[in-house]
């Protein structure tokens, strides 16, 4: 369980420097279009959001009714958002999370069949919380990428570098 946590925490250190980056940066600069792997990093913030959330759904056996709700809803609930709106609802899906996770300690590696819209998965906890950080990690990388599209540098995400600010 603890690596789990940990490794989760690693996605929440993560999403908080790139919000920290972002603040440093032109107002609105999340806001602006250009052609890349999402229309606007905002767009790529709510698409990490929505995929927490929808993962956290799965995670929990819900309807595939609800399930669908928890992506659609996520998506229009921060469809505007200020930084400050994203980052307040990243750190309410994080904390869902961390619940989730110590409620779950005694059964991480137990296996689980989730019905999905392209086929029926068979995994446990422990490994698709792995995925929705390594989801994360990916989008972040997209996001460094449209910073320096746009002229600016990004910042820094990588695993050793938590590792690093840990032991500080």
């Amino acid at each position: 369980m603890k690596d789990t946590l940990e490794l989760f925490r690693y996605h929440v250190w993560a999403n908080k420097r790139v919000f920290e980056h972002l603040r440093k940066l032109p107002d609105d600069l999340y806001r602006k279009p250009l052609n890349s792997v999402f229309p606007t990093i905002g767009d790529a913030l709510a698409h990490i959001y929505s995929v927490d959330n929808t993962w956290l759904s799965i995670m929990s056996h819900e309807s595939p009714e609800d399930i669908y709700a928890a992506m659609t809803s996520s998506l229009e609930e921060v469809k505007d958002a200020t930084l400050n709106s994203f980052e307040a609802y990243y750190a309410k899906i994080a904390a869902r999370y961390e619940e989730f996770i110590l409620n779950h300690q005694d059964d991480l590696e137990e296996i689980s069949e989730y019905p999905l819209k392209f086929g029926e998965l068979r995994a446990n906890y422990k490994d698709l919380v792995r995925h929705v950080v390594n989801h994360g990690t990916y989008h972040r990388g997209n996001i460094t990428a449209m910073l320096r599209q746009m002229g600016y540098s990004g910042v820094s995400t990588d695993y050793g570098f938590y590792l690093f600010e840990l032991k500080r």
